[in-house]
């Protein structure tokens, strides 16, 4: 069965099955290519590479660690979210050589043995190294299953790597955690011993002021003993008088016991000097405050411990600078305060010890001072019972006049005691003098050691003062928190929208573009672009070209019904944008024939050339942007561009969809003009022109 269409370059009329032909090529060649590139990564299996591990496992911590292997298992495994993935091979070098060069595999990925040292080279004392993985593909590979292979392998080491990334950002942030808690601690001890301190120089200054009195009372005590001494001179000298006039005054016994008992008044008066020295000195001693002596005892017993706390401090502090993981700043700082704490802690150990040894010496000046009142009271016992013994010897005269004689011996016996007297008066004033000296230096030694204890406490302030703001500014964090944390630093930027499928919503309309192109080529490789009967025909030129226009604009728009239907069954989009879509490509393939029947008609043979030039060119312009933009430019002014643009507004909702549907029609209105004008041209030709097929 024939139909009335012309064949091209033949005069035998177009059969159905022709019409058949050229109906279905662009459907058959849209599905056998959407079938074949569309959602390619459902279909990862039918890929088989090759991993090869010659990674060597780092000891850590007494563990082996083998980054290596677990980067394989995660290649093997694939990802939760991905339903299939390569078929990968566990290799060697030599069989993955093999492999690769007889095409068993399409890729190898290999492992070096220094990825896991590499991996962890982050640890503190270790130079930094990257950990790398080697991709390579087969010569004989399909074009895009290298890229599919690296991208994989790519994206499991970003993965791994994030991984590692985060951990390390972990035991960072606990560090901070760790580090601030150490600090923390250092600096209440720091308190601690500034408070010690401060009490020390606080008892160090009532020290002070105690010694002061103490040298006051001494000098009181000196004086008093030294009028003493000057007193006891004319007592020794009236007692020797008396024992050198006993005998001559044998005869004037009242006479004798009126010298006794103006010697009995002096010793009396001895005693009451003696007795007023020794309440005055006992008075000196009440002035020392009662807990004088055990304050000095705990200040010398103190010191080694203060040394101690200041020697810990100062090692504390330089561990904490040792161990920093903080930053640069926070780390210059520490080291600078142990440096410093260093430095001081020689003095400071050796002030505090000389104030320990001061503190034992006063301890002992409140007993001293006791001794020589009791001493002093003694003096004047002996003074009170020297003034009775006289007066007995007074009365004794009245009634004895033969004890003259011994009278005489006991007045001698009272000169040398009383001299005796005044050198031991004269030696308490000495030593009461060198008491109230020692006195005076130890107060001097006081002011010092409060000076001293007093800056050992502002330092220790301040130092726990630095401490406290260095506890401030580190960040603390829980498990929880630091873990969140190195996620996210570790893998800051993520793209949302991304779509990892090498098939994407572009490459839709793009085929449908050129299948409908080619589809139109077709139908002018099968049919007259112009009728041969045109200078017979009584029609308008412009109806020939139509008449010749028509079969295969019916056929253009059922294949754009077709290609839109196969669409539909592969990736079945919205029905109402397929449904926009399907109109598009129904105008398309009616523009499409109109374009490629005025090649024809125009260029004869070299117009299906033509076509197939701008075929290739629609196609190579819009599969990637880094098309040259000489050959870009070409493109926007071909029919396919605003087939192209209209498709994929309409897929993926960009706009242009009107705009492309008026440039299509000015298309095919441009086109049947030409088409037009062919015609009338071949109205005009010769017999023999009008007799060859166009």
């Amino acid at each position: 069965m024939t139909v009335p269409v012309e064949r091209s370059r033949s005069r035998r009329p177009v059969t159905w099955l022709t019409l058949i032909g050229v109906l279905l090529l662009p459907a058959v060649i849209g599905g056998i290519l959407v079938g074949a590139l569309y959602n390619p990564t459902d279909r990862l299996d039918n890929i088989t590479a090759a991993i090869v591990n010659d990674d060597k496992a780092v000891e850590l911590n007494g563990q082996l660690v083998p980054l290596g292997r677990q980067l394989t298992g995660g290649l093997v495994k694939g990802a939760d979210d991905q339903p299939s993935n390569i078929d990968w091979v566990i290799s060697n070098d030599a069989d993955a050589a093999a492999g690769l060069k007889d095409g068993t595999y399409t890729a190898v990925v290999t492992i070096p043995e220094n990825f896991t040292s590499a991996a962890l080279s982050t640890r503190p004392g270790e130079t930094p190294e990257r950990a790398t993985i080697g991709v390579e593909t087969a010569p004989n590979a399909r074009v895009v299953d290298g890229a599919i292979t690296a991208q994989l392998a790519t994206t499991a080491s970003t993965v791994f790597g994030s991984e590692l990334s985060s951990q390390y950002l972990t035991n960072v942030f606990l560090g901070f955690t760790t580090l601030g808690q150490q600090l923390g601690t250092a600096a209440s001890g720091a308190h601690q011993l500034a408070d010690g301190a401060g009490q020390a120089a606080t008892g160090a200054t009532g020290l002070q002021d105690g010694l002061r009195q103490l040298s006051n009372g001494a000098g009181q005590l000196a004086t008093g003993a030294q009028q003493l001494a000057a007193g006891t001179g004319p007592l020794a000298d009236g007692a020797a008088q008396v024992a050198g006039g006993a005998t001559a005054l044998a005869g004037g016994t009242r006479e004798a016991a009126a010298g006794v008992g103006d010697l009995a008044g002096g010793a009396n008066g001895i005693a009451d000097g003696n007795q007023a020295l020794a309440t005055n000195v006992n008075a000196l001693a009440d002035r020392i405050p009662p807990q004088f002596a055990q304050v000095a005892t705990d200040l010398s017993k103190a010191a080694p411990q203060v040394n101690d706390a200041l020697v810990k401090a100062a090692a504390a502090l330089q561990k904490a600078a040792d161990d920093c993981t903080g930053t640069p700043a926070q780390c210059d700082a520490l080291r600078a305060a142990a440096a410093d704490a260093n430095a001081a802690l020689p003095q400071a150990t050796a002030t505090v010890t000389q104030i320990g040894e001061l503190a034992g010496e006063a301890a002992q000046l409140p007993a001293g001072i006791r001794s020589i009142a009791e001493a002093n009271q003694q003096l004047a016992n002996g003074a009170r019972g020297l003034a009775g013994g006289a007066t007995k010897a007074a009365n004794g005269l009245y009634t004895i006049a033969g004890g003259i004689d011994g009278l005489a011996g006991g007045a001698s016996q009272v000169a040398d005691g009383t001299r005796q007297l005044g050198t031991g008066a004269a030696g308490l004033s000495s030593g009461a003098a060198q008491v109230a000296s020692g006195a005076s230096g130890a107060e001097n030694g006081a002011g010092q050691l409060a000076d001293g204890v007093q800056q050992v406490a502002s330092g220790t302030s301040s130092l726990a003062d630095g401490l406290d703001t260095a506890v401030a500014q580190l960040p603390t964090y829980t498990d929880a928190q630091a873990k969140n944390l190195a996620a996210i630093v570790a893998d800051p930027v993520s793209a949302n929208g991304v779509s990892d499928s090498l098939f994407g919503t572009a490459a839709v309309p793009l085929l449908a573009m050129a299948v409908l192109w080619f589809g139109g080529v077709a139908s002018y490789v099968a049919f007259q672009a112009v009728s041969a009967r045109s200078l017979t025909s009584r029609r308008a030129s412009g109806l020939v070209a139509l008449r010749s226009f028509a079969p295969a604009a019916i056929i253009g728009a059922v294949q754009g019904l077709l290609v839109a239907g196969v669409v539909q069954v592969a990736s079945r989009f919205d029905w109402g944008d397929w449904a926009l879509f399907a109109l598009v490509c129904v105008v398309a393939g009616v523009a499409f024939a109109a374009v490629n029947q005025a090649l024809v008609a125009l260029f004869g043979g070299a117009g299906r050339w033509i076509a197939a030039i701008v075929g290739a060119l629609a196609l190579a312009a819009n599969i990637v942007s880094t098309v040259p933009p000489v050959l870009a430019g070409l493109a926007s002014l071909l029919p396919t561009s605003p087939a192209y643009a209209s498709m994929l507004g309409a897929l993926a909702s960009s706009g242009g969809v009107g705009a492309g549907i008026v440039g299509l029609v000015v298309w095919a209105a441009l086109a049947l003009i030409v088409t037009t004008l062919v015609v009338v041209r071949r109205r005009t030709a010769s017999l023999r022109a009008a007799a060859q097929p166009a």
